[in-house]
């Protein structure tokens, strides 16, 4: 009778027999993470194998073992339930939006609605990843406009500071946003406008995302050592906020494209390392929270590119595994990822598949999309030159490249 096993007991085994180890040689990489106050080898082997059963979960110390013996966060491996974010800011200040921007509008700026500007910020930044993007940066660009009009008002220090912060989380969300429709221009000035609100506001936070931003524009542009630049700017900036986890995985990627493979063992070490170090996060959906999921989500790009299809493809499929439809533009590289590895092992249908249902996704970053879908298109050019699907990949490639860009 097949036995339904917890997925972290799935993944367990299913990482150890990627690397060809016995669970004794598994129990013998944990044992160099734990140092010298673990148990003995026996006793630690007996525990292990009650974990690839699922008859027993690993507790906290133990799944962060485990994990950094596979290379990974530890809630990327044991994740938490996520909240229920709706009916939030009703629920905490009574007001609906409309009432908010009434409220705004009237510079009636009490402590309540500087709360409900806080909740309507993080709304709308939790929407990014599945609100269309023509529609959410309509309504990024009228509350960043809203609360750029409170600066003009009578406010104490303390509230003057606050407002620049909200405009500075607004910013970030519109600039990703024009990024995405190809509005590479404006989104730099966006960025910076951030970046100056961050400074300005002594939110380091904001400061770390803005460069976070500027590397991500630069890795689709192929500017490798200024991603490399931008990440080392924002870290310093950030110190250990979450987006330093970000900023290390933009550094792995840009490594990766250079070819330094130890330089990507680094960088993703260290970010897991401040990860791990990090309490869970309130709300993983919000587009400037670390997920912790998504370390697997920037290890799979690194190992794509680096050529080691094993654990690019068995790191896609876990994206897909534990993503669903509120994360699109993951799913979406995993699938480009399991193109690639088709590609490059010889199943044309496969990568040709995998590559369509991608740009089939229906939320895009355009200029990464393209990086993603060119990458693809050397593999099939290359392999599969005079192939029927290589030729209609490529046109559907063309095709998603010269689409209107949103406004």
């Amino acid at each position: 009778m097949a036995v339904n096993l917890p997925a972290w007991a799935e993944r367990i085994r299913r990482e150890r027999v990627l690397r060809g180890w016995s669970q004794a040689d598994a129990v013998r990489a944990l044992l160099t993470h734990g140092g010298d106050s673990l148990p003995g080898r026996e006793h630690v082997l007996r525990r292990w194998k009650s974990w690839e059963a699922g008859e027993h979960k690993p507790d906290d110390r133990y799944q962060g073992l485990i994990a950094a013996t596979f290379g990974t966060a530890r809630h990327a491996m044991f994740p938490v339930g996520r909240r229920d974010a709706s009916g939030e800011l009703v629920a905490a200040t009574g007001m609906d939006t409309l009432e908010v921007i009434a409220r705004v509008r009237r510079s009636d700026l009490d402590g309540t609605t500087l709360d409900a500007l806080r909740l309507t910020v993080d709304r709308l930044c939790t929407e990014y990843a599945y609100v269309p993007a023509e529609q959410l940066v309509v309504d990024g660009r009228e509350w960043l406009g809203r609360v750029a009009d409170l600066r003009d008002g009578r406010l104490t220090l303390a509230q003057h500071r606050e407002v620049l912060s909200l405009a500075g989380w607004l910013a970030l969300l519109v600039g990703c946003l024009e990024f995405d429709a190809g509005h590479e221009p404006a989104a730099e000035a966006t960025r910076r406008a951030a970046l100056s609100h961050g400074q300005e506001s002594g939110d380091r936070e904001i400061e770390g995302w803005a460069q976070e931003m500027r590397a991500w524009f630069a890795l689709t542009s192929g500017d490798y050592r200024g991603v490399v630049a931008a990440a080392r700017a924002g870290t310093e900036a950030a110190k250990d906020h979450s987006v330093s986890v970000q900023l290390a995985a933009q550094k792995a990627k840009a490594w990766a494209r250079i070819g330094d493979r130890r330089q990507v063992e680094v960088a993703l070490d260290r970010g897991r390392q401040i990860l791990d170090a990090l309490p869970y996060p309130d709300n993983v959906a919000h587009h400037f929270v670390v997920d912790p999921s998504k370390f697997d989500f920037y290890a799979m790009d690194c190992y794509r590119t680096l050529g080691d299809d094993a654990m690019a493809e068995n790191l896609a499929e876990e994206v897909l595994r534990t993503t669903g439809d509120r994360s699109p533009m993951r799913r979406a590289e995993a699938r480009f990822t399991l193109g690639v590895v088709a590609a490059r092992t010889g199943n044309l249908e496969g990568a040709v598949d995998s590559g369509r249902a991608a740009i089939a996704n229906a939320r895009t970053s355009l200029p990464h999309f393209v990086m993603l879908g060119q990458e693809l298109a050397r593999h099939l050019q290359r392999r599969y030159p005079g192939e029927k699907d290589t030729h209609a990949f490529l046109e559907q490639l063309r095709a998603l490249s010269r689409a209107p860009k949103a406004s």
